[in-house]
C-alpha cells in the first residue's frame, strides 16, 4: 500500500502535468479532507469502501480530475448535486478557492458532515446545504456537478433550469453509459430541451481503479 505522502505527490504531479498547480496549502487541505472523510465514514458511510484503491486516489483524485479537464473560473458559481460525503465539491473547492461552491444532498447527516469537514478544513468558498436539486430555487451556475447520483437524463432535467446560459453539467459516471446517453439526448430534442451535446472522457490513464470510468460533460 503506498503512504499518504506518495499518493499526494502522485496527485500534485498528475495535475501540474495538465497544467492545475496545487500549492502546500492546498496539499494539506487535501490531506485534511482525506483524514475526516475516512474518520467520519467508519458511523456515517459517506463513500464505498468496497475499491481497494486508497482513498485519497478512488475518490478525491477522481473528483480533482475534472479540474484537470474544466477550469473553474474566479467568480464562478458551481452546484454539487447528490454530494455525499463532499464529493467531487470538496476537493474541488480546495483546488479552486476563488470559486464559490454550493453543496446540496437530500440526506441531513451527510450535510452535517460535510459543514463540519469544511470548518474544520477552513474553507471559505463552499456551503452545503440539505436540498434536493428539484427543489433548488431562485439560483442559478456556471457549472452543474454529480458524481455517480442518478441516471443522466435526471441530471440534465434539474441542471437546465439551473445553468446559466453557457454553462455545463458535468458528471463522473462509470459502466456502458451509451443508453444513458441516449435517452439524454432522445428526451432532450423531444422537449426542445437541454442538452445539445454531450462528451465522454476516459480517465482509466490516470488509475487502474478508473478503469471503465469517465467524465461526463453536457452542454446546451
Amino acid at each position: 500500500m503506498e503512504s499518504v505522502p506518495n499518493n499526494i505527490e502522485r496527485i500534485q504531479q498528475a495535475c501540474a502535468e495538465k497544467g492545475l498547480l496545487l500549492h502546500d496549502v492546498q496539499l494539506r487541505q487535501l490531506e485534511k479532507y482525506a483524514d475526516l472523510l475516512e474518520s467520519l465514514n467508519t458511523s456515517l458511510n459517506l463513500v464505498s469502501r468496497k475499491e481497494k484503491a486508497p482513498l485519497l486516489i478512488r475518490h478525491i483524485f477522481h473528483s480533482l480530475l475534472i479540474g484537470l479537464y474544466h477550469r473553474f473560473e474566479p467568480g464562478d458559481k458551481v452546484l454539487d448535486i447528490g454530494t455525499g460525503g463532499g464529493l467531487p465539491g470538496i476537493p474541488l473547492a480546495i483546488a479552486f478557492p476563488e470559486t464559490s461552491f454550493l453543496l446540496i444532498d437530500a440526506t441531513g447527516k451527510k450535510i452535517n458532515a460535510c459543514k463540519e469537514m469544511i470548518q474544520t478544513i477552513g474553507l471559505e468558498n463552499v456551503l452545503a446545504k440539505k436540498e434536493r436539486a428539484e427543489e433548488l430555487k431562485g439560483m442559478a451556475f456556471h457549472t452543474v456537478l454529480s458524481r455517480q447520483v442518478a441516471p443522466l437524463r435526471n441530471l440534465c432535467r434539474y441542471a437546465e433550469r439551473l445553468l446559466l446560459p453557457g454553462g455545463s453539467l458535468i458528471c463522473l459516471k462509470g459502466g456502458s453509459l451509451e443508453k444513458e446517453i441516449e435517452e439524454a439526448l432522445n428526451f432532450a430534442k423531444k422537449n426542445n430541451g437541454f442538452p445539445a451535446d454531450i462528451s465522454l472522457i476516459p480517465i482509466d490513464q490516470f488509475d487502474d481503479c478508473f478503469d471503465n470510468k469517465y467524465i461526463v460533460t453536457a452542454k446546451s
